[in-house]
């Protein structure tokens, strides 16, 4: 494990002290006071006008019926839903300039093993294309613990020094399954093997949800979690209340679990995961080409969003979930967040 000083362990304790987003609020600053020696009895009070303003930003991908992205379409192509009712679009671009936020979030648990290299090298390869200097990154890996291994940089060097310092958590003991939450690891109530929920949770809450713009997180993953104390439905509800797309590369060494006798039911929870936030789950195995094919295809999308805002007609700072639903008028398949947490009273 990393212990250098862009390390941080980001313990389960650490749920309960985590940031809230902030509500979207803008208010207008007062006038300075006014010279005394210009006060007369007619001098009206000083006041400030506060303007609160919920807008919703979605970014989009749209694409054809064979999954090929389609460009230069127009706001009037377009119809957005909330709760099933009509809203006005307000705001729409046909290409992202705003910044990009992106974690790389990699499963370090001992199933992944025979995959790890390909996903350090590959990875690098990928940041090192799509990141601009006005863009971000962080690097997390998760196994019996959540850790911070390389904080917001758009340093690609950095990035690269971090993915190829993660390693296999290979701790186990007394003949049990390493890393499968056998060990010198605590084990009780459900084991400790591969916190992966912990992991997008923590990533959402801490680093994610106070940054704007476009937003994304790529997981590379078999998708089975193992000791979380977050449930799948927290997890991704974090994901959304921090305005996040989830990536899935589900990166499946089938011979392992094969090996050690062992089912593999990871792929259901991800692509729940990836379809509630605008993302998508991109079936790997453990071929080289096949990742590289997969970054190639998030880099395009990324590179390819469309982005509508609107102001909501039910106004209730509430902090409910709104179910949103982009249509084209022409036979497009929308890929987009299926909704968001309206903001709590200030």
């Amino acid at each position: 494990m990393p212990t250098g000083p862009r390390s941080r362990v980001l313990a389960p304790w650490l749920l309960a002290l985590l940031l809230v987003t902030p509500a979207l609020t803008r208010a207008q600053q007062p006038p300075p006071p006014p010279d005394s020696s210009q006060q007369g009895e007619d001098q009206k009070p000083v006041t400030t006008l506060k303007v609160e303003v919920n807008v919703v930003n979605l970014f989009f991908n749209v694409k054809d019926k064979h999954g090929a992205l389609i460009p230069g379409l127009v706001k009037d192509d377009f119809q957005v839903f909330e709760d099933g009712k009509p809203q006005t679009v307000k705001y729409f671009s046909a290409e992202s300039n705003e910044p990009l936020t992106l974690g790389i979030l990699i499963d370090t648990s001992y199933s992944q093993n025979r995959v790890l290299p390909m996903e350090k090298e590959v990875g690098a390869d990928f940041l090192q294309r799509v990141l601009t200097k006005k863009d971000l990154a962080f690097v997390i890996n998760f196994d019996v613990q959540v850790t911070l291994v390389q904080d917001f940089t758009n340093n690609v060097g950095e990035l690269r020094e971090a993915l190829n310092s993660t390693r296999i958590n290979a701790g186990g003991v007394g003949g049990g399954i390493p890393g499968m939450g056998q060990g010198p690891f605590p084990t009780q109530g459900t084991p400790k093997g591969t916190l992966l929920f912990d992991a997008v949770y923590l990533a959402s809450q801490e680093k994610l949800a106070n940054e704007v713009g476009r937003k994304a997180m790529i997981l590379l993953t078999d998708g089975q979690d193992q000791g979380s104390q977050t449930r799948i439905k927290e997890a991704i509800e974090a994901a959304q209340k921090a305005d996040t797309i989830c990536y899935v590369l589900l990166i499946a060494d089938r011979g392992f679990y094969w090996g050690y006798s062992m089912g593999y039911t990871g792929e259901g929870d991800m692509r729940q995961m990836a379809e509630q936030t605008g993302g998508r789950v991109i079936s790997v195995g453990n071929k080289y080409e096949k990742l590289k094919q997969a970054f190639d295809e998030i880099s395009n999308e990324l590179r390819s969003q469309y982005n509508i805002g609107y102001v909501p007609t039910n106004s209730q700072r509430d902090g409910s979930f709104r179910k949103v639903e982009i249509k084209a008028k022409q036979d497009y398949k929308i890929q987009s967040r299926r909704g968001y947490y309206a903001p709590l009273p200030q």
